[in-house]
């Protein structure tokens, strides 16, 4: 009996644990559809749902910054930004809109430090980074070049 119960307690905590790994992709790929609709409060409640279970998911991270990004709160979008990079270091995508938000604060030495770890992992996204580049050098002053 005692192993009957082991074995059902087992088969219970298997299911459960496959159900709630379910549930939390679920939970993203719903926000995505959202985000992609427009619908940034839905997208952002089902992202914090998907925190919950999936704590370290960059991505819903990142999409959580994207949102901030249209609603103009650029505080809760580079606190994102900062999370999704400190789970993913290598992240375009990330390490892209952090350049930019260190652009757009006058910050030239992070968007600096931030494009040569960009260089090192750019895939899809090189040019963008070349493009900031030469804004850069038009603008910052000429004793830090």
């Amino acid at each position: 009996m005692n192993k009957i119960f082991k074995l059902i307690a087992l088969i219970y905590f298997s299911l459960f644990s496959i159900n709630l790994a379910l549930s939390a992709e679920s939970f993203f790929d719903e926000a995505l559809k959202k985000y992609q609709d427009k619908k940034y409060d839905d997208a952002r409640f089902m992202l914090e749902r998907n925190i919950v279970f999936n704590p370290k998911d960059a991505k819903s991270y990142l999409y959580l910054a994207k949102i901030y990004n249209h609603e103009k709160n650029q505080k809760k979008e580079e606190y994102n930004l900062d999370t999704a990079l400190l789970i993913e270091p290598n992240n375009e995508e990330v390490i892209l809109m952090l350049m930019k938000i260190a652009l757009k604060k006058s910050n030239y030495s992070k968007v600096k430090n931030l494009s040569q770890t960009f260089v090192k992992v750019c895939d899809e996204l090189c040019d963008e980074n070349n493009e900031i580049q030469k804004s850069l050098k038009n603008i910052e002053p000429e004793n830090e070049s």
